[in-house]
Formats: C-alpha cells, sequence, structure tokens
C-alpha cells in the first residue's frame, strides 16, 4: 500500500483555490497557529499577488496521518492552459472547487474537462458557503449536469461533496453543520482519491515541469511513472523528437512541505526533482539506460494568437531598461520557452523582428509584463488571430464567452457583442444578475472587456475560453475613433493641454517627457491628428486683454498593459519600459506615416 495521494486543485479565479491551499498548509502543521496564514503562501509572485490570480502550476506537500498529500494548485485561465496540461499528468484526482453563489463557471470548465478525459477522479468542495445568498444544493446540482456534458463516466460521477467556507477555515459533509476545521476534506481526499499504482518493471518519468537554481542549473521536475530511480543512477533521456541522450541523476528531491528534501531513491507515483540531467525539456521521458521506453508526450493545445516583439527604437531608448538590444530579447524569449509550453517564437530573416505566438491576450501580456519587470525595454504590436486554412475554407478561433452583469445593462452588452459578430447561445436570470453565454471570434475579444466594463459600471464579469476553429466571420469594426499625435519632442505643458481639450482625451499628464509621433491621445473624431503639446505660453512686457484664468484639466487616461495591447491600431505600436507603458505610431515622422498609407 503506498501512503501518497496527488491530486491536482481546479478552481475559477477567484473561487477561493490558493486560500484553500493555505489553510491545508497550516491542518499540515507547516505553520504553528497561523503565523503565516492570509499570505497567499502559493500566489508568491509579484504578479499573481497583483492580480489576484494563479500563472503558474505551483507544487507542494503535506503529511497527514501518516499519508503524504502531494498538492498541485492550477491556473484557472484558459490563457495559461499549456500549464495546467501539464501539471494534471502528475495527479490521480482532482479537487473540483466551485463557489457557493456562481457555481461552475467557464474556466472551471476547461480544466475539468481535461482532467475528466485523463480519467481523473473528482472530489467537488463547495466554497464560501457562508455567503449570503450562496445554494449550495444547487450549485451540487449544476456539477453533476456539467460533468454529464463532459462525457464523464459513472465513476467520476460518482463523485464526493464536501462544503464548506475556506476563509474561515472549515470542511464538511454538510453545509448546515459547520465543523472545527478542514480535516473532513483531508479525510475525503485519504478514503475517494485513489492511490497511486505502484508499477514494477524499468524506470519511466515524464518531465512536466523544471525549476532552475543558479547553483546547480536546470532541473526535471515530474512523477514516477513506473520503477524505482536512484541517485547517481544512468539513465536514458527519451527527446520529443525520438532522439536519445545517455545520463545521469546526481540528486533526487522530493517535496516536503513548501520546499524539497534530498533522498536516495524515488518510488513509483511519487512526485521529484531530478538535479543533473543536461539538455531536457517538458514532454522528455527519463527511461531506463539498457531498455528505454518512452511515454507518450504531453499534448497542447495550439496558439491562437500573435504578436510582433521587436527592441526599443523611440528617442527614450535606453533611459530606464537594463536590457534593451536584440540579443537580450532574443536570449530571453527563448529562454521562456523552457517552461512556457504553449508559447512559440518566430524570427524574421534580417530584422530584429520576433513573432511571438500565444494562447491568448493575457497569455502574451504576462510575458511581457514579466519581461518588463526584469528590466527588458521592448515594442509589441497589435495582437493578431492565427487563421487557418482548413479543406480550403479560411478559418478562425471561435471562443466561448460568458458575461454576468446586472439586468438593466444587458441590452447594450448584447448590442455590443452582436456588432463584434458575437451570436448569443443562451440567457439565464441568476439571482438579480443574468448570465448571457456567446459563441464569437476571438478576434472580437480584443478591446472587448473596457467597453463591457464601461457599459455596465465597472459591475459585469467577463471570462471566456478558446472552443473551436470556424470559417471566417467577416469583418469586425475596431476603433473608429483616431489618434491624436505629438508634432514635438519635449515637455507637455498644461497650457497646451488646456487648449487642445476639445479636440479629444489625452493619455498623458503636464510635465511628462514626449518625443515625435507619440500618441498622446484619441481624437474625439475619425482620422489622426498632430499636435503641440509642448507650447508654453509666451511672456511678454504686454499686459494681457484677457484675464489669465486657471487651466482645468480633464485627468488623463492611463492604460494598463492589456488596455494598451488592446487599444492600438495596426500602424501602433506599445512602447514597454520598466517605469512606462507609450503608445506610438510605428513611423515616428509624419511624412513617413503619410507615403507608408498611400503605398498601402
Amino acid at each position: 500500500m503506498q501512503k501518497i495521494r496527488n491530486i491536482a486543485i481546479i478552481a475559477h479565479v477567484d473561487h477561493g483555490k490558493t486560500t484553500l491551499v493555505d489553510k491545508m498548509l497550516v491542518a499540515g502543521h507547516l505553520f504553528r497557529n497561523n503565523e503565516q496564514a492570509g499570505e497567499l503562501i502559493m500566489d508568491n509572485n509579484d504578479l499573481e499577488r497583483e492580480r489576484g490570480i494563479t500563472i503558474l502550476a505551483k507544487n507542494v506537500s503535506i503529511d497527514y496521518e501518516g499519508y503524504k498529500i502531494n498538492i498541485i494548485d492550477t491556473p484557472g485561465h484558459a490563457d495559461f492552459g499549456g500549464e495546467v496540461e501539464r501539471v494534471l499528468n502528475m495527479a490521480d484526482g482532482v479537487l473540483l472547487l466551485v463557489d457557493a453563489f456562481e457555481g461552475p463557471m467557464p474556466q472551471t470548465r476547461f480544466v475539468l474537462q481535461k482532467a475528466l478525459n485523463l480519467g481523473l477522479k473528482p472530489i467537488v468542495v463547495v466554497n464560501k458557503v457562508d455567503k449570503p445568498n450562496c445554494r449550495p444544493d444547487e450549485v451540487n446540482e449544476m456539477v453533476f449536469d456539467l460533468m454529464y456534458h463532459l462525457n464523464a463516466t459513472e465513476d467520476q460521477l460518482d463523485f464526493k461533496t464536501i462544503y464548506g467556507s475556506a476563509k474561515n477555515n472549515w470542511m464538511s459533509d454538510d453545509w448546515r453543520e459547520p465543523s472545527e476545521d478542514i480535516r473532513p476534506l483531508l479525510d475525503a481526499i485519504i478514503k475517494y482519491i485513489p492511490e497511486p499504482l505502484m508499477l514494477e518493471g524499468t524506470p519511466q518519468m515524464l518531465i512536466t515541469s523544471l525549476d532552475f537554481s543558479s547553483y546547480v542549473g536546470r532541473i526535471a521536475v515530474g512523477r514516477v511513472h513506473r520503477g524505482v530511480l536512484k541517485e547517481n543512477m544512468d539513465v536514458m533521456l527519451c527527446k520529443r523528437d525520438g532522439s536519445k541522450i545517455k545520463s545521469r541523476i546526481k540528486e533526487l528531491h522530493t517535496f516536503t512541505g513548501l520546499g524539497r528534501s534530498k533522498t536516495n531513491e524515488v518510488k513509483s507515483g511519487d512526485i521529484c526533482a531530478l538535479v543533473g540531467i543536461d539538455g531536457f525539456e517538458i514532454g522528455d521521458t527519463i527511461a531506463d539506460i539498457q531498455n528505454p521506453e518512452p511515454l507518450k508526450p504531453i499534448a497542447i493545445d495550439e496558439p491562437t494568437m500573435s504578436m510582433v516583439f521587436t527592441n526599443n527604437d523611440s528617442p527614450f531608448f535606453g533611459k530606464e531598461g537594463k536590457y534593451v538590444t536584440s540579443r537580450h530579447i532574443h536570449e530571453r524569449l527563448i529562454k521562456e520557452l523552457d517552461k512556457n509550453l504553449a508559447l512559440r517564437v518566430e524570427k524574421e530573416v534580417n530584422a530584429d523582428v520576433w513573432h511571438v505566438f500565444g494562447r491568448g491576450v493575457l497569455h502574451l501580456s504576462v510575458l511581457i509584463e514579466t519581461m518588463r519587470r526584469e528590466g527588458y525595454e521592448l515594442q509589441v504590436g497589435q495582437p493578431q488571430v492565427i487563421l487557418k486554412e482548413i479543406d480550403g475554407v479560411r478559418c478562425e478561433p471561435i471562443e466561448q464567452l460568458t458575461i454576468n452583469l446586472p439586468e438593466d445593462c444587458s441590452g447594450r452588452i448584447i448590442e455590443m457583442v452582436a456588432i463584434r459578430k458575437g451570436e448569443m447561445i443562451s440567457m439565464e436570470a441568476v439571482g438579480d444578475r443574468i448570465q448571457l453565454e456567446f459563441s464569437i471570434p476571438s478576434r472580437g475579444i480584443i478591446g472587448l472587456r473596457n467597453n463591457v466594463l464601461t457599459a455596465s459600471a465597472g459591475e459585469a464579469i467577463m471570462s471566456h475560453r478558446f472552443l473551436e476553429y470556424q470559417p471566417y466571420k467577416g469583418e469586425i469594426e475596431r476603433r473608429n475613433n483616431g489618434s491624436i499625435i505629438s508634432m514635438e519632442t519635449g515637455t507637455a505643458f498644461a497650457y497646451a493641454l488646456d487648449k487642445l481639450q476639445d479636440r479629444g482625451k489625452f493619455f498623458i499628464y503636464p510635465q511628462d517627457q514626449v518625443y515625435a509621433g507619440q500618441v498622446v491621445g484619441e481624437n474625439a473624431k475619425e482620422g489622426d491628428i498632430v499636435v503641440n503639446v509642448t507650447k508654453s505660453k509666451k511672456l511678454t512686457n504686454m499686459r494681457a486683454s484677457g484675464a489669465d484664468d486657471k487651466t482645468h484639466l480633464a485627468p488623463p487616461v492611463v492604460f494598463s498593459l492589456e488596455e494598451a495591447l488592446e487599444y492600438i491600431k495596426e500602424d501602433e505600436y506599445v512602447e514597454i519600459t520598466p517605469q512606462s507603458i507609450r503608445l506610438r505610431k510605428i513611423y515616428l515622422d509624419e511624412n513617413e506615416r503619410k507615403r507608408f498609407s498611400k503605398n498601402n
């Protein structure tokens, strides 16, 4: 009997997954009297904490009643599907965490479908039952219906349901009877999640993740599928392309708590980290040196969106960043390919331009934001969807879009989605709100979130997931308003901005440094206009005929990275440095822009 349980946790964004894992760590006595509780120990990356989402899958383990429970925290966003596919290969069961009010959401469905296809056994945890107007029993029925629609087996449909509140640290079989702690959940994991099978024979391990240490280099992480791995053992590394490389395991580590501990051998079913394996990629197999048998590599969904990356060539080049040359950007993108499975990078010949392919705007923007924080300066173009020829027909990616919003603003939003070639699939009332479901081209989602939030006064909750490729739906109208472009390089003055306010809204503050060709605002009409925002009031010794009124400036629009990427037009770039996000025209010179638009 193996006293090991490998579980992955699946949940929609903000349903309490990371909080639950923290409470499980407390229950596993990793922290005394909640000394770090509420710290979101699992989301330890700055970006994850700021956005409140899980981006990278992580492993921890707890000891409970003599059992070792390996917990794998999975991202909830469909954009991070590459992470999800990797980690589910290490699990024997999943905890499906759903909100007692909202029920299963589209992102949950995405990861759950992957887990059910792999034959993993689910335990359903209905969280947040302490919320007002929650409906735990109804949500449980909804989960059953969802699994049925996803073609779950009879064994998977016969799931155990636990109710509770991770925030208040209790779980119970009945939501009306709160317990003292979350032990009922841990007991259910041991009882209902199958133990990993002990497979005898030559060793096999699929590399599903990697770690990096500046001391020992790259570390291969995965689950031992069959046999036993030992320290200083000679093994064969079977690559995805069919080639084989001899290698040796220098050190073996297993996961204990939040860290790792060294060990001499690891048996079938446990999750471990190997030091000393060179030249591996995620999806390769560690196998026996005499009789290597590779395992089936991880299948990854294809990218649906691409973006142009190029080095920064604006007049403010190199002022804020540490890594600014094309060599730096190239090395960083190639390094990212090691662990970001759903990413593809193609470099243009004879040009410092890279086409980066990913799963969506969020997937690519997280990469850009990470690079920016590491000190890189770069420019990126407008996100483009990847079109495919299927049986001679031009096809584009279609997504399932779900919007949960107050009833009074549903009309405007349905119209907004329809203009972007979206088709409504269903509309149902959830409490005093309405849940709308559409199928919409991926192109239509770019820039939609901002408009939806504006139309619903910030009340709408929007999520989407990739569905399939369908025939091209025709042109979609993007932003009609033109850009306001700076004529000169210099300091923007309040005097100049005040005189130009009737032309549109601005993206810059007075005293900001601007350069010629920078997009400083949005024109109230169609077509771009070039203005001088660096004009100051000329002082003379003549008395002015009019009184000097104070300038009253409307506050500028400040974009987040995703908003900027979704906002720009085809002839614009977003310039990204560690301290600034600026919008600019690809051709900074006005005459060059005119020449380019004539040729096109």
